[in-house]
């Protein structure tokens, strides 16, 4: 479907293609932008997922209902057969398809990127804020964030950091297709934190409030940030004995389900202490699909990492109460910048210690830390979708021809042995 230059003057076919809604905020402004845009002829597809934990492909109809819930028109392709689906988009006719998610294995078989080369081209928008982690024994950039097949075949690449361009540019396809743009997704958050975007899960009776984000990753083989399973217990003691404190929990999408399914919490313990948490008055669970609300609502951020040790202090221009777990996967060179931006802990009795010290004195100054951070984070601040959508407009103009996946040899990282996730 490569397109000549006389075909350029008609409206450029996009499909942006999600189940990650709790990741839409990367592609939301770019959609915006363009469905304003006389140029372009724009579609959102809300299609089935399957993370680690879960049976089969389902939850289509939560992505449904999140983009009901925010305005945004959308086909749903939730056949049982996805290539039934799947001959559906290709009716379309998209010029290029967005993704925002890179993990081929989450989606149903007929959306992933081999299938989707066939007929179109791909624009790839990675969910995650900042690339922070790198993958031990390596040194740069992490391989799984530029070596997986969805980077692969793309035809447009879209990064936040120059580092990240610099690795394609060792891959067999080069890095002339990867555009240092920055994120959208911190934009996005940036804006709406200004603009006061604010919603409290719980009622307003005047107490402090705190978000506590934990993280997925459980274990030296994937990141190994979480300290859920460490801490839930005291957690909830803590919030049972601190009446006059909020804490909303804000868990990772995965991560309930990780803690079962690697036998980290057993699925009884987990029920058992959700309905505690659940029962006090002063906990919520919150899982809506951007964090800009508890941003502004908060005062306090609890997190053991990743993205929210860049978003929150890009955002707010506050830290977060870093917990760190101490044998994590190390970081990237922007990473290092992000993790210094954040109070740093590394036990509960260390947090316990620093909350006190809030309370009594405030939050101390990282003004300095959160700076370098937002130099080297943001390249062109407000200006990610922009500078996306010219890249889109000119590509179409000199009609570039689809990627062919023969001219590809490498293996995917996601398909060597022990890459996460590492099943089917």
């Amino acid at each position: 479907m490569t397109e000549s230059r006389a075909d350029a003057s008609r409206r450029i076919r996009v499909v942006f293609l999600t189940f990650y809604y709790e990741a839409w905020d990367a592609l939301a402004d770019i959609h915006a932008l363009m469905a304003a845009d006389a140029r372009f002829d724009v579609t959102v597809a809300s299609i089935p997922r399957r993370f680690t934990g879960d049976s089969g492909f389902a939850e289509e109809d939560d992505v449904s209902d999140y983009f009901n819930s925010v305005g945004v028109a959308h086909v749903r392709l939730n056949e049982k057969d996805s290539f039934e689906g799947l001959a559906r988009l290709r009716a379309l006719e998209p010029d290029y398809v967005f993704i925002n998610y890179p993990w081929q294995l989450n989606y149903p078989p007929a959306y992933r990127v081999d299938e989707l080369v066939k007929f179109t081209r791909i624009c790839y928008v990675p969910y995650y804020s900042l690339p922070l982690v790198n993958e031990p024994g390596e040194e740069g950039v992490a391989p799984h964030l530029y070596q997986q097949r969805s980077h692969q075949l793309a035809s447009l690449v879209f990064t936040q950091d120059a580092h990240v361009r610099e690795a394609y540019a060792h891959t067999e396809r080069g890095n002339s297709f990867v555009h240092v743009t920055g994120t959208p997704k911190i934009d996005t958050l940036v804006r709406q934190v200004h603009d006061g975007h604010s919603r409290w899960p719980l009622p307003d009776t005047g107490n402090l409030r705190m978000v506590w984000a934990p993280h997925h990753s459980y274990g030296s083989g994937w990141l190994n940030f979480g300290m859920f399973s460490q801490m839930f217990g005291r957690m909830l003691d803590f919030a049972a004995t601190h009446p006059r404190l909020d804490i909303v929990l804000r868990p990772h999408p995965f991560m309930f389900g990780t803690l079962v399914d690697r036998n980290v919490v057993p699925a009884d313990v987990l029920e058992a202490w959700l309905t505690e948490w659940n029962a006090l008055p002063n906990t919520a669970i919150d899982h809506d699909g951007d964090a800009a609300h508890l941003f502004t609502a908060t005062d306090l951020f609890l997190t053991d990492g990743i993205s929210f040790l860049g978003e929150y202090p890009l955002a707010t221009n506050k830290p977060t109460i870093f917990l760190e777990n101490h044998d994590h996967w190390p970081w990237s060179p922007l990473g290092e910048l992000a993790a210094k931006a954040n109070i740093r802990v590394r036990t509960f009795e260390d947090f316990v210690g620093m909350f006190n010290d809030i309370c009594r004195n405030g939050l101390p100054d990282y003004f300095d830390e959160i700076a370098h951070l937002r130099q080297a984070a943001q390249p062109h601040p407000g200006q990610a979708a922009a500078r996306i959508i010219d890249v889109v407009v000119t590509d179409f103009a000199v009609g570039s021809p689809l990627v062919d996946p023969s001219l590809v040899t490498d293996t995917a990282w996601e398909n060597r042995p022990g890459a996460e996730p590492a099943w089917d």
